[in-house]
Protein backbone atom coordinates (compact mmCIF):
# COMPACT_ATOMS: atom_id res chain seq x y z
CA UNK A 1 0.00 0.00 0.00
CA UNK A 2 1.25 3.74 -0.44
CA UNK A 3 2.09 5.95 2.04
CA UNK A 4 -0.61 7.10 4.68
CA UNK A 5 -2.78 9.63 2.77
CA UNK A 6 -5.89 10.01 4.74
CA UNK A 7 -6.76 10.30 8.57
CA UNK A 8 -9.27 10.35 10.34
CA UNK A 9 -9.36 11.94 14.12
CA UNK A 10 -12.44 11.18 16.41
CA UNK A 11 -13.32 12.55 19.59
CA UNK A 12 -16.00 10.11 20.97
CA UNK A 13 -18.30 9.91 24.44
CA UNK A 14 -20.26 6.88 23.71
CA UNK A 15 -18.15 4.99 21.08
CA UNK A 16 -20.99 5.99 17.95
CA UNK A 17 -17.88 8.95 16.85
CA UNK A 18 -15.35 5.69 17.14
CA UNK A 19 -17.46 3.35 15.44
CA UNK A 20 -18.21 5.78 12.65
CA UNK A 21 -14.33 6.03 12.18
CA UNK A 22 -13.73 2.91 12.23
CA UNK A 23 -16.24 2.31 9.36
CA UNK A 24 -14.07 5.24 7.48
CA UNK A 25 -10.70 3.81 8.19
CA UNK A 26 -12.11 0.17 6.42
CA UNK A 27 -14.37 1.95 3.65
CA UNK A 28 -10.53 3.80 2.83
CA UNK A 29 -9.02 0.35 2.59
CA UNK A 30 -11.48 -1.25 0.33
CA UNK A 31 -10.45 1.45 -1.69
CA UNK A 32 -6.50 0.89 -1.22
CA UNK A 33 -5.86 4.07 0.78
CA UNK A 34 -3.85 3.82 3.77
CA UNK A 35 -5.64 4.85 6.25
CA UNK A 36 -4.94 5.80 10.21
CA UNK A 37 -8.14 6.30 12.80
CA UNK A 38 -7.16 8.07 15.90
CA UNK A 39 -8.54 9.40 18.72
CA UNK A 40 -8.14 12.86 18.93
CA UNK A 41 -5.93 13.57 21.94
CA UNK A 42 -3.81 10.61 21.24
CA UNK A 43 -2.48 12.33 17.89
CA UNK A 44 0.49 15.15 17.97
CA UNK A 45 -2.06 17.97 17.58
CA UNK A 46 1.35 19.84 16.35
CA UNK A 47 1.30 17.35 13.21
CA UNK A 48 -1.43 18.48 11.63
CA UNK A 49 0.22 21.33 9.56
CA UNK A 50 1.43 18.39 7.69
CA UNK A 51 -1.27 16.29 7.20
CA UNK A 52 -2.90 16.78 3.57
CA UNK A 53 -6.05 15.01 3.97
CA UNK A 54 -7.78 14.86 7.62
CA UNK A 55 -11.80 13.59 8.11
CA UNK A 56 -12.66 14.48 11.80
CA UNK A 57 -15.92 12.72 13.71
CA UNK A 58 -17.17 14.59 16.58
CA UNK A 59 -19.65 14.37 18.67
CA UNK A 60 -21.24 16.81 20.83
CA UNK A 61 -21.75 15.92 24.70
CA UNK A 62 -23.30 18.02 27.52
CA UNK A 63 -24.71 21.37 27.02
CA UNK A 64 -22.31 21.70 23.52
CA UNK A 65 -18.63 20.06 25.02
CA UNK A 66 -16.32 18.31 23.43
CA UNK A 67 -16.01 14.60 24.34
CA UNK A 68 -13.32 13.88 27.02
CA UNK A 69 -10.64 12.26 24.44
CA UNK A 70 -10.93 15.39 22.44
CA UNK A 71 -10.71 18.40 25.30
CA UNK A 72 -6.76 18.76 24.96
CA UNK A 73 -7.46 18.85 20.88
CA UNK A 74 -9.95 21.39 21.46
CA UNK A 75 -8.39 23.85 23.99
CA UNK A 76 -5.12 23.73 21.07
CA UNK A 77 -7.33 24.28 17.98
CA UNK A 78 -9.08 27.41 19.72
CA UNK A 79 -5.48 29.33 20.38
CA UNK A 80 -5.34 33.07 20.35
CA UNK A 81 -2.01 32.73 18.59
CA UNK A 82 -2.34 30.29 16.07
CA UNK A 83 -1.73 31.73 12.33
CA UNK A 84 -4.12 31.98 10.00
CA UNK A 85 -2.56 29.81 7.24
CA UNK A 86 -1.41 27.08 9.99
CA UNK A 87 -3.81 24.80 7.74
CA UNK A 88 -3.50 26.23 4.62
CA UNK A 89 -2.23 22.61 2.81
CA UNK A 90 -5.19 20.84 4.85
CA UNK A 91 -8.55 19.35 2.41
CA UNK A 92 -10.45 18.34 5.54
CA UNK A 93 -13.99 17.18 6.26
CA UNK A 94 -16.57 17.33 9.26
CA UNK A 95 -18.95 14.55 10.79
CA UNK A 96 -20.90 15.50 13.39
CA UNK A 97 -22.84 13.41 15.98
CA UNK A 98 -25.64 14.90 17.85
CA UNK A 99 -29.35 15.09 19.45
CA UNK A 100 -31.63 17.75 17.80
CA UNK A 101 -33.63 17.74 21.27
CA UNK A 102 -30.38 19.46 22.80
CA UNK A 103 -30.45 23.58 22.44
CA UNK A 104 -26.82 23.08 21.33
CA UNK A 105 -27.15 20.55 18.61
CA UNK A 106 -23.81 19.10 16.68
CA UNK A 107 -22.24 22.22 18.29
CA UNK A 108 -18.71 20.86 18.64
CA UNK A 109 -18.79 20.19 15.08
CA UNK A 110 -20.30 23.35 13.33
CA UNK A 111 -17.66 25.04 15.78
CA UNK A 112 -14.58 23.14 14.62
CA UNK A 113 -15.49 23.71 10.94
CA UNK A 114 -15.36 26.99 11.16
CA UNK A 115 -12.51 26.90 13.17
CA UNK A 116 -10.68 24.93 10.26
CA UNK A 117 -11.59 27.76 7.80
CA UNK A 118 -10.14 30.33 9.73
CA UNK A 119 -6.99 28.54 10.04
CA UNK A 120 -6.89 28.00 6.24
CA UNK A 121 -8.28 24.72 6.03
CA UNK A 122 -10.29 23.89 2.54
CA UNK A 123 -13.31 22.10 2.99
CA UNK A 124 -14.16 19.29 0.86
CA UNK A 125 -17.63 19.37 1.53
CA UNK A 126 -20.07 21.23 4.65
CA UNK A 127 -20.00 19.71 7.78
CA UNK A 128 -22.42 16.54 8.49
CA UNK A 129 -24.91 16.87 11.16
CA UNK A 130 -26.21 13.16 12.25
CA UNK A 131 -29.07 12.91 14.52
CA UNK A 132 -29.40 10.50 17.27
CA UNK A 133 -33.36 11.72 17.25
CA UNK A 134 -33.87 10.72 13.65
CA UNK A 135 -36.03 7.39 13.06
CA UNK A 136 -33.14 5.77 11.73
CA UNK A 137 -30.09 7.28 14.22
CA UNK A 138 -27.21 9.39 12.29
CA UNK A 139 -26.69 6.79 9.45
CA UNK A 140 -29.85 8.79 7.79
CA UNK A 141 -27.40 11.72 7.15
CA UNK A 142 -24.24 9.94 6.84
CA UNK A 143 -24.72 7.11 4.73
CA UNK A 144 -25.42 10.01 1.61
CA UNK A 145 -22.60 12.07 3.09
CA UNK A 146 -19.53 9.30 3.03
CA UNK A 147 -21.55 8.54 -0.66
CA UNK A 148 -20.20 12.68 -1.71
CA UNK A 149 -16.88 12.56 0.61
CA UNK A 150 -15.53 9.18 -0.87
CA UNK A 151 -15.84 10.67 -4.60
CA UNK A 152 -14.29 14.03 -3.72
CA UNK A 153 -11.23 11.69 -1.52
CA UNK A 154 -10.97 10.03 -4.98
CA UNK A 155 -10.16 12.64 -7.47
CA UNK A 156 -7.62 13.86 -4.53
CA UNK A 157 -6.30 10.09 -4.61
CA UNK A 158 -7.12 7.75 -7.38
CA UNK A 159 -6.69 3.83 -6.52
CA UNK A 160 -3.66 2.71 -8.43
CA UNK A 161 -5.13 1.36 -12.02
CA UNK A 162 -3.86 -2.14 -11.12
CA UNK A 163 -5.52 -2.60 -7.88
CA UNK A 164 -9.31 -2.94 -7.41
CA UNK A 165 -11.50 -1.91 -4.84
CA UNK A 166 -11.97 -4.51 -2.26
CA UNK A 167 -15.89 -5.73 -2.98
CA UNK A 168 -18.11 -5.05 0.55
CA UNK A 169 -18.56 -9.19 0.85
CA UNK A 170 -14.74 -9.81 1.19
CA UNK A 171 -13.93 -8.98 5.10
CA UNK A 172 -10.58 -7.03 5.38
CA UNK A 173 -7.88 -8.88 7.37
CA UNK A 174 -8.30 -8.51 10.91
CA UNK A 175 -6.17 -5.92 12.99
CA UNK A 176 -4.68 -8.72 15.20
CA UNK A 177 -4.32 -12.27 15.53
CA UNK A 178 -4.85 -14.71 18.06
CA UNK A 179 -1.89 -17.03 18.96
CA UNK A 180 -3.14 -19.61 20.88
CA UNK A 181 -0.71 -21.50 23.73
CA UNK A 182 -0.35 -25.19 23.86
CA UNK A 183 0.11 -24.81 27.72
CA UNK A 184 -2.15 -26.55 30.08
CA UNK A 185 -5.44 -24.93 30.89
CA UNK A 186 -5.23 -22.16 33.66
CA UNK A 187 -1.61 -21.65 33.87
CA UNK A 188 -2.04 -18.02 32.33
CA UNK A 189 -1.36 -15.18 35.23
CA UNK A 190 -4.00 -12.06 34.40
CA UNK A 191 -4.21 -10.26 37.60
CA UNK A 192 -5.41 -6.89 36.84
CA UNK A 193 -2.81 -4.10 36.74
CA UNK A 194 -3.87 -2.43 39.90
CA UNK A 195 -2.65 1.02 41.24
CA UNK A 196 -1.06 0.43 44.32
CA UNK A 197 0.32 3.03 47.07
CA UNK A 198 3.67 3.16 45.56
CA UNK A 199 2.82 3.75 41.60
CA UNK A 200 3.49 6.46 40.05
CA UNK A 201 0.56 9.13 39.60
CA UNK A 202 -3.00 8.40 40.53
CA UNK A 203 -4.75 5.45 39.17
CA UNK A 204 -5.88 6.14 35.87
CA UNK A 205 -8.25 3.61 32.76
CA UNK A 206 -4.64 1.92 32.53
CA UNK A 207 -4.08 1.54 35.72
CA UNK A 208 -7.35 1.61 38.14
CA UNK A 209 -7.05 0.90 41.89
CA UNK A 210 -8.86 -1.63 43.14
CA UNK A 211 -11.26 -0.60 45.81
CA UNK A 212 -12.77 -2.56 48.40
CA UNK A 213 -16.43 -2.11 48.51
CA UNK A 214 -17.28 -1.38 52.05
CA UNK A 215 -21.59 -0.92 52.22
CA UNK A 216 -23.81 -1.62 49.32
CA UNK A 217 -26.91 -0.61 50.40
CA UNK A 218 -30.69 -0.18 48.77
CA UNK A 219 -31.92 3.63 49.65
CA UNK A 220 -35.09 3.40 47.91
CA UNK A 221 -38.31 1.90 49.74
CA UNK A 222 -39.55 -2.15 49.41
CA UNK A 223 -42.19 -0.38 46.99
CA UNK A 224 -40.39 1.75 44.90
CA UNK A 225 -40.17 0.47 41.71
CA UNK A 226 -36.50 1.23 41.11
CA UNK A 227 -33.67 -0.14 42.94
CA UNK A 228 -31.30 2.71 43.89
CA UNK A 229 -28.27 1.82 45.83
CA UNK A 230 -25.55 4.25 48.18
CA UNK A 231 -22.47 2.31 47.50
CA UNK A 232 -19.40 2.83 49.52
CA UNK A 233 -15.96 2.54 48.74
CA UNK A 234 -12.58 2.30 50.23
CA UNK A 235 -9.51 4.49 48.52
CA UNK A 236 -7.46 4.30 51.56
CA UNK A 237 -3.78 4.16 50.26
CA UNK A 238 -5.11 5.02 46.40
CA UNK A 239 -3.50 8.36 45.64
CA UNK A 240 -7.01 9.49 44.91
CA UNK A 241 -8.32 13.06 46.06
CA UNK A 242 -11.38 14.58 44.53
CA UNK A 243 -13.32 17.82 45.04
CA UNK A 244 -17.25 18.19 44.47
CA UNK A 245 -18.29 17.86 41.22
CA UNK A 246 -15.47 15.47 40.22
CA UNK A 247 -16.76 12.03 38.81
CA UNK A 248 -15.45 8.61 39.29
CA UNK A 249 -14.80 6.27 36.66
CA UNK A 250 -16.02 2.22 37.22
CA UNK A 251 -14.82 -0.62 35.19
CA UNK A 252 -17.49 -3.10 34.95
CA UNK A 253 -17.92 -6.95 34.09
CA UNK A 254 -19.79 -9.46 32.01
CA UNK A 255 -21.90 -12.01 34.29
CA UNK A 256 -20.38 -15.35 34.48
CA UNK A 257 -23.64 -16.40 32.58
CA UNK A 258 -23.27 -14.12 29.95
CA UNK A 259 -19.51 -15.34 29.80
CA UNK A 260 -20.28 -19.62 29.44
CA UNK A 261 -23.49 -18.40 26.98
CA UNK A 262 -20.85 -16.68 24.47
CA UNK A 263 -18.24 -19.18 24.71
CA UNK A 264 -20.66 -21.56 24.37
CA UNK A 265 -22.68 -20.46 21.59
CA UNK A 266 -19.03 -19.36 19.71
CA UNK A 267 -17.59 -23.22 20.05
CA UNK A 268 -14.78 -21.49 22.55
CA UNK A 269 -12.92 -22.89 25.57
CA UNK A 270 -12.36 -20.31 27.91
CA UNK A 271 -9.79 -21.75 29.83
CA UNK A 272 -7.42 -21.39 26.41
CA UNK A 273 -4.75 -19.18 26.75
CA UNK A 274 -3.27 -16.83 23.67
CA UNK A 275 -0.82 -14.16 22.75
CA UNK A 276 -2.17 -11.07 20.90
CA UNK A 277 -0.31 -9.74 17.81
CA UNK A 278 -1.18 -6.41 15.47
CA UNK A 279 -0.79 -7.62 12.00
CA UNK A 280 0.27 -4.07 10.73
CA UNK A 281 3.35 -2.38 12.03
CA UNK A 282 2.34 1.01 14.01
CA UNK A 283 -0.68 -0.67 15.74
CA UNK A 284 -0.26 -1.20 19.78
CA UNK A 285 -2.36 -4.12 21.19
CA UNK A 286 -5.19 -3.25 23.39
CA UNK A 287 -3.18 -2.07 26.63
CA UNK A 288 -5.95 -3.36 29.38
CA UNK A 289 -5.72 -6.62 27.83
CA UNK A 290 -3.01 -8.62 29.56
CA UNK A 291 -0.26 -11.15 28.00
CA UNK A 292 -0.55 -14.02 27.53
CA UNK A 293 -4.60 -14.00 27.88
CA UNK A 294 -7.17 -16.68 28.44
CA UNK A 295 -10.48 -16.56 26.51
CA UNK A 296 -12.58 -16.01 29.66
CA UNK A 297 -10.55 -12.90 30.67
CA UNK A 298 -10.78 -11.48 27.09
CA UNK A 299 -14.73 -12.09 27.31
CA UNK A 300 -15.38 -11.50 31.13
CA UNK A 301 -13.28 -8.00 31.04
CA UNK A 302 -13.28 -6.67 27.65
CA UNK A 303 -15.53 -7.41 25.04
CA UNK A 304 -18.76 -5.78 25.43
CA UNK A 305 -20.70 -8.61 24.30
CA UNK A 306 -24.18 -7.02 26.76
CA UNK A 307 -24.02 -3.67 24.57
CA UNK A 308 -26.35 -3.19 21.43
CA UNK A 309 -24.49 -3.81 18.26
CA UNK A 310 -24.23 -1.42 15.29
CA UNK A 311 -24.55 -1.61 11.98
CA UNK A 312 -20.39 -2.05 11.67
CA UNK A 313 -20.97 -5.22 13.65
CA UNK A 314 -23.60 -6.84 11.03
CA UNK A 315 -21.64 -5.85 8.06
CA UNK A 316 -18.61 -7.97 9.32
CA UNK A 317 -20.54 -10.64 10.51
CA UNK A 318 -22.21 -10.99 7.55
CA UNK A 319 -18.66 -11.37 5.59
CA UNK A 320 -17.66 -13.77 7.77
CA UNK A 321 -20.91 -15.86 7.72
CA UNK A 322 -21.04 -19.01 5.41
CA UNK A 323 -24.61 -19.80 5.70
CA UNK A 324 -26.43 -18.65 3.19
CA UNK A 325 -29.92 -17.79 5.04
CA UNK A 326 -28.19 -16.31 7.75
CA UNK A 327 -25.12 -14.18 5.36
CA UNK A 328 -28.75 -12.71 3.37
CA UNK A 329 -30.20 -11.67 6.51
CA UNK A 330 -27.15 -10.14 7.89
CA UNK A 331 -26.39 -8.08 4.76
CA UNK A 332 -30.17 -7.25 4.62
CA UNK A 333 -29.31 -5.42 8.11
CA UNK A 334 -25.97 -4.20 7.14
CA UNK A 335 -27.55 -2.30 4.00
CA UNK A 336 -28.19 1.27 3.44
CA UNK A 337 -32.18 0.23 2.29
CA UNK A 338 -32.61 -2.43 5.57
CA UNK A 339 -31.59 0.11 8.21
CA UNK A 340 -35.69 0.50 9.39
CA UNK A 341 -36.02 -3.81 9.76
CA UNK A 342 -32.29 -3.42 11.32
CA UNK A 343 -33.62 -0.67 13.82
CA UNK A 344 -37.22 -2.88 14.25
CA UNK A 345 -34.88 -5.96 14.97
CA UNK A 346 -32.23 -4.53 17.31
CA UNK A 347 -32.16 -0.77 18.24
CA UNK A 348 -35.82 -0.60 19.50
CA UNK A 349 -35.67 -3.64 21.48
CA UNK A 350 -32.24 -3.14 22.73
CA UNK A 351 -30.96 -6.41 21.68
CA UNK A 352 -27.60 -7.30 22.83
CA UNK A 353 -24.58 -8.56 20.79
CA UNK A 354 -25.03 -12.02 22.82
CA UNK A 355 -28.28 -12.29 21.62
CA UNK A 356 -27.89 -11.48 18.02
CA UNK A 357 -25.27 -14.32 18.37
CA UNK A 358 -27.37 -16.39 19.72
CA UNK A 359 -30.13 -15.92 17.08
CA UNK A 360 -27.46 -16.65 14.25
CA UNK A 361 -25.77 -19.80 15.46
CA UNK A 362 -24.11 -21.13 12.76
CA UNK A 363 -22.08 -17.65 11.62
CA UNK A 364 -21.41 -17.59 15.62
CA UNK A 365 -20.19 -20.85 15.41
CA UNK A 366 -17.69 -20.18 12.51
CA UNK A 367 -16.40 -16.52 13.83
CA UNK A 368 -12.69 -16.70 14.09
CA UNK A 369 -10.84 -15.79 16.98
CA UNK A 370 -8.42 -13.67 14.99
CA UNK A 371 -11.88 -11.32 14.59
CA UNK A 372 -13.36 -10.98 18.06
CA UNK A 373 -11.77 -7.33 18.62
CA UNK A 374 -13.08 -6.31 14.97
CA UNK A 375 -16.27 -7.33 15.61
CA UNK A 376 -17.07 -6.40 19.01
CA UNK A 377 -16.01 -3.46 21.13
CA UNK A 378 -14.67 -2.82 24.40
CA UNK A 379 -16.47 -2.56 27.25
CA UNK A 380 -15.92 1.26 28.09
CA UNK A 381 -15.68 3.11 31.94
CA UNK A 382 -18.83 4.13 33.22
CA UNK A 383 -19.45 7.72 34.87
CA UNK A 384 -20.81 8.47 38.60
CA UNK A 385 -20.84 11.75 40.14
CA UNK A 386 -19.18 11.16 43.53
CA UNK A 387 -21.75 11.51 46.00
CA UNK A 388 -19.20 12.41 49.39
CA UNK A 389 -16.62 14.67 50.31
CA UNK A 390 -13.31 13.59 51.78
CA UNK A 391 -13.90 16.41 54.23
CA UNK A 392 -16.66 14.63 55.31
CA UNK A 393 -15.63 11.21 54.99
CA UNK A 394 -12.20 10.79 54.61
CA UNK A 395 -10.27 8.08 52.75
CA UNK A 396 -14.13 7.08 51.51
CA UNK A 397 -16.08 7.66 48.17
CA UNK A 398 -19.65 7.31 47.76
CA UNK A 399 -22.16 7.19 44.61
CA UNK A 400 -25.59 6.87 44.11
CA UNK A 401 -26.66 4.06 41.03
CA UNK A 402 -29.78 3.84 39.86
CA UNK A 403 -29.87 -0.05 38.84
CA UNK A 404 -31.05 0.47 35.01
CA UNK A 405 -33.54 -2.38 33.66
CA UNK A 406 -36.60 -1.79 32.15
CA UNK A 407 -39.03 -4.24 29.64
CA UNK A 408 -39.29 -4.32 26.01
CA UNK A 409 -40.71 -6.53 23.46
CA UNK A 410 -37.98 -9.55 24.38
CA UNK A 411 -38.63 -12.26 26.81
CA UNK A 412 -35.75 -11.12 29.26
CA UNK A 413 -35.74 -7.53 30.57
CA UNK A 414 -33.08 -5.17 29.46
CA UNK A 415 -29.82 -4.60 32.35
CA UNK A 416 -27.49 -1.85 32.50
CA UNK A 417 -24.24 -3.92 32.85
CA UNK A 418 -22.54 -1.23 35.25
CA UNK A 419 -25.35 -0.83 37.55
CA UNK A 420 -26.19 -4.25 37.72
CA UNK A 421 -23.44 -5.73 38.04
CA UNK A 422 -22.32 -3.55 40.80
CA UNK A 423 -25.82 -4.29 42.44
CA UNK A 424 -24.84 -7.78 42.38
CA UNK A 425 -21.67 -7.12 44.79
CA UNK A 426 -22.64 -8.01 48.13
CA UNK A 427 -19.12 -6.95 50.51
CA UNK A 428 -21.08 -8.87 53.07
CA UNK A 429 -20.05 -12.15 51.27
CA UNK A 430 -16.53 -11.69 51.29
CA UNK A 431 -13.87 -9.02 50.00
CA UNK A 432 -15.34 -7.06 46.56
CA UNK A 433 -12.76 -4.92 44.75
CA UNK A 434 -14.07 -2.49 42.39
CA UNK A 435 -11.50 -0.91 39.85
CA UNK A 436 -12.02 2.55 39.53
CA UNK A 437 -10.15 6.05 38.99
CA UNK A 438 -11.54 9.98 39.68
CA UNK A 439 -11.33 12.70 36.73
CA UNK A 440 -12.72 15.93 36.87
CA UNK A 441 -16.70 15.99 36.31
CA UNK A 442 -18.95 19.43 34.83
CA UNK A 443 -19.38 21.17 38.15
CA UNK A 444 -16.80 23.71 39.40
CA UNK A 445 -18.16 25.22 42.56
CA UNK A 446 -17.20 28.81 43.74
CA UNK A 447 -13.96 28.85 45.98
CA UNK A 448 -14.90 32.17 47.44
CA UNK A 449 -16.51 31.28 50.76
CA UNK A 450 -19.29 33.77 51.03
CA UNK A 451 -21.15 32.62 47.49
CA UNK A 452 -24.47 31.46 48.17
CA UNK A 453 -25.24 28.22 45.47
CA UNK A 454 -28.48 27.15 43.82
CA UNK A 455 -28.15 23.82 43.29
CA UNK A 456 -31.55 21.82 41.50
CA UNK A 457 -30.97 17.87 41.65
CA UNK A 458 -33.98 15.67 41.34
CA UNK A 459 -33.55 12.14 41.86
CA UNK A 460 -30.24 10.70 41.45
CA UNK A 461 -29.08 13.91 39.94
CA UNK A 462 -28.83 14.99 43.76
CA UNK A 463 -25.53 13.13 44.20
CA UNK A 464 -22.97 15.59 43.54
CA UNK A 465 -24.58 18.33 45.32
CA UNK A 466 -24.30 16.17 48.64
CA UNK A 467 -20.72 15.85 47.74
CA UNK A 468 -20.66 20.27 47.63
CA UNK A 469 -22.84 20.66 50.47
CA UNK A 470 -20.68 18.70 52.39
CA UNK A 471 -17.75 19.96 50.96
CA UNK A 472 -19.13 23.47 51.89
CA UNK A 473 -20.89 22.66 55.12
CA UNK A 474 -16.87 21.50 56.40
CA UNK A 475 -15.75 24.83 55.49
CA UNK A 476 -18.14 26.95 57.52
CA UNK A 477 -20.36 27.53 54.31
CA UNK A 478 -24.09 28.09 54.79
CA UNK A 479 -25.18 29.90 51.70
CA UNK A 480 -26.75 26.43 50.41
CA UNK A 481 -30.04 26.19 48.77
CA UNK A 482 -31.45 22.53 47.61
CA UNK A 483 -34.19 22.27 45.29
CA UNK A 484 -34.94 18.36 45.59
CA UNK A 485 -37.38 16.33 43.60
CA UNK A 486 -38.88 12.64 43.68
CA UNK A 487 -41.89 10.90 42.95
CA UNK A 488 -42.49 9.77 46.98
CA UNK A 489 -41.45 10.86 50.46
CA UNK A 490 -41.61 7.85 51.71
CA UNK A 491 -40.22 5.99 49.15
CA UNK A 492 -36.97 7.91 47.65
CA UNK A 493 -36.45 10.96 49.35
CA UNK A 494 -32.29 9.82 49.13
CA UNK A 495 -30.51 11.64 52.44
CA UNK A 496 -33.52 13.26 54.34
CA UNK A 497 -32.29 12.76 57.98
CA UNK A 498 -29.29 14.09 56.72
CA UNK A 499 -30.85 16.94 55.10
CA UNK A 500 -33.15 17.80 57.59
CA UNK A 501 -30.24 17.52 60.40
CA UNK A 502 -28.40 20.61 58.29
CA UNK A 503 -31.34 22.64 57.98
CA UNK A 504 -32.15 22.81 61.61
CA UNK A 505 -28.13 23.36 62.42
CA UNK A 506 -28.84 26.75 60.06
CA UNK A 507 -26.66 24.95 56.70
CA UNK A 508 -29.34 24.68 54.60
CA UNK A 509 -32.17 25.62 52.98
CA UNK A 510 -34.25 22.31 51.61
CA UNK A 511 -37.32 22.64 49.44
CA UNK A 512 -38.59 19.66 48.27
CA UNK A 513 -41.27 18.49 45.44
CA UNK A 514 -43.11 15.32 45.61
CA UNK A 515 -44.50 15.14 42.03
CA UNK A 516 -46.88 12.10 42.44
CA UNK A 517 -47.99 13.09 46.50
CA UNK A 518 -50.90 15.05 44.98
CA UNK A 519 -53.38 15.56 41.87
CA UNK A 520 -51.42 17.39 40.15
CA UNK A 521 -47.93 16.69 39.61
CA UNK A 522 -45.20 18.98 40.92
CA UNK A 523 -41.69 19.29 40.03
CA UNK A 524 -38.65 21.16 40.52
CA UNK A 525 -39.45 23.52 38.37
CA UNK A 526 -42.97 24.69 39.96
CA UNK A 527 -40.85 24.86 42.99
CA UNK A 528 -38.12 27.32 41.41
CA UNK A 529 -41.16 29.73 40.54
CA UNK A 530 -42.95 29.61 43.64
CA UNK A 531 -39.26 31.09 45.00
CA UNK A 532 -38.54 33.41 42.56
CA UNK A 533 -37.95 36.56 44.93
CA UNK A 534 -35.70 34.08 46.73
CA UNK A 535 -34.15 32.65 43.37
CA UNK A 536 -33.73 36.46 41.67
CA UNK A 537 -31.99 38.12 45.11
CA UNK A 538 -29.92 35.57 45.40
CA UNK A 539 -28.50 35.45 41.75
CA UNK A 540 -28.95 39.27 41.09
CA UNK A 541 -28.28 40.89 44.42
CA UNK A 542 -26.00 38.56 46.13
CA UNK A 543 -23.72 37.09 43.21
CA UNK A 544 -24.96 33.31 43.60
CA UNK A 545 -24.11 30.49 41.64
CA UNK A 546 -26.55 28.37 40.25
CA UNK A 547 -26.31 24.37 39.45
CA UNK A 548 -28.10 21.81 38.02
CA UNK A 549 -27.85 18.15 37.54
CA UNK A 550 -30.22 14.88 36.39
CA UNK A 551 -31.80 13.56 33.55
CA UNK A 552 -31.34 15.68 30.17
CA UNK A 553 -34.68 15.18 28.59
CA UNK A 554 -37.47 17.41 29.71
CA UNK A 555 -36.01 19.02 33.05
CA UNK A 556 -33.39 21.29 32.08
CA UNK A 557 -34.94 23.10 29.47
CA UNK A 558 -37.94 23.21 31.98
CA UNK A 559 -35.72 24.69 34.43
CA UNK A 560 -34.23 27.12 32.54
CA UNK A 561 -37.57 28.50 31.32
CA UNK A 562 -38.81 28.46 35.40
CA UNK A 563 -35.78 31.10 35.61
CA UNK A 564 -36.25 33.06 32.63
CA UNK A 565 -39.67 33.85 33.87
CA UNK A 566 -38.49 34.93 37.41
CA UNK A 567 -35.78 37.36 35.73
CA UNK A 568 -38.94 38.41 34.04
CA UNK A 569 -41.44 38.50 36.67
CA UNK A 570 -38.78 39.43 39.27
CA UNK A 571 -36.39 41.31 37.98
CA UNK A 572 -38.54 43.06 35.39
CA UNK A 573 -36.66 42.07 32.28
CA UNK A 574 -37.78 41.77 29.17
CA UNK A 575 -38.14 38.36 27.07
CA UNK A 576 -34.78 38.87 25.18
CA UNK A 577 -33.14 40.59 28.05
CA UNK A 578 -34.01 37.69 30.01
CA UNK A 579 -33.20 35.28 27.54
CA UNK A 580 -29.36 37.35 27.85
CA UNK A 581 -29.77 37.59 31.71
CA UNK A 582 -29.11 33.48 31.36
CA UNK A 583 -27.08 32.71 28.65
CA UNK A 584 -24.53 35.71 30.81
CA UNK A 585 -24.81 33.42 33.79
CA UNK A 586 -23.92 30.41 31.97
CA UNK A 587 -20.84 32.26 29.72
CA UNK A 588 -19.46 33.48 33.58
CA UNK A 589 -19.87 30.00 35.01
CA UNK A 590 -22.68 31.04 37.51
CA UNK A 591 -24.72 28.94 35.77
CA UNK A 592 -23.73 25.04 35.35
CA UNK A 593 -25.45 21.99 34.77
CA UNK A 594 -24.19 18.04 34.64
CA UNK A 595 -26.84 16.37 33.00
CA UNK A 596 -27.08 12.41 31.03
CA UNK A 597 -29.79 10.48 28.83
Amino acid sequence: MPSPQLLVLFGSQTGTAEDVSERLGREARRRRLCCRVQALDSYPVVNLINEPLVIFVCATTGEGDPPDNMKNFWRFIFRKNLPPTSLCQMDFAVLGLGDSSYAKYNFVAKKLHRRLLQLGGSALLPVCLGDDQHELGPDAAVDPWLQDLWEKVLELCPVPRDLAVIPPGVPLPSKFTLHFLQEAPGTCSEERRAASPDSRGPPSELQPFLAPMVANQRVTGPLHFQDVRLIDFDITGSGISFAAGDVVLIQPSNSAAHVQQFCQVLGLDPDRCFTLQPREPGVSCPPRLPQPCSMRHLVSQYLDIASVPRRSFFELLACLSAHELEREKLLEFSSAQGQEELHEYCSRPRRTILEVLCDFPHTAGAIPPDYLLDLIPAIRPRAFSIASSLLAHPSRLQILVAVVQYQTRLKEPRRGLCSSWLASLDPGQGAVRVPLWVRPGGLAFPETPDTPVIMVGPGTGVAPFRAAIQERVAQGQTGNVLFFGCRWQDQDFYWEAEWRDLERKGCLTLVTAFSREQERKVYVQHRLRELGPLVWELLDCQGACFYLAGNAKYMPADVSEALTSIFQEEGGLSGPDAAAYLARLQRTLRFQTETWA
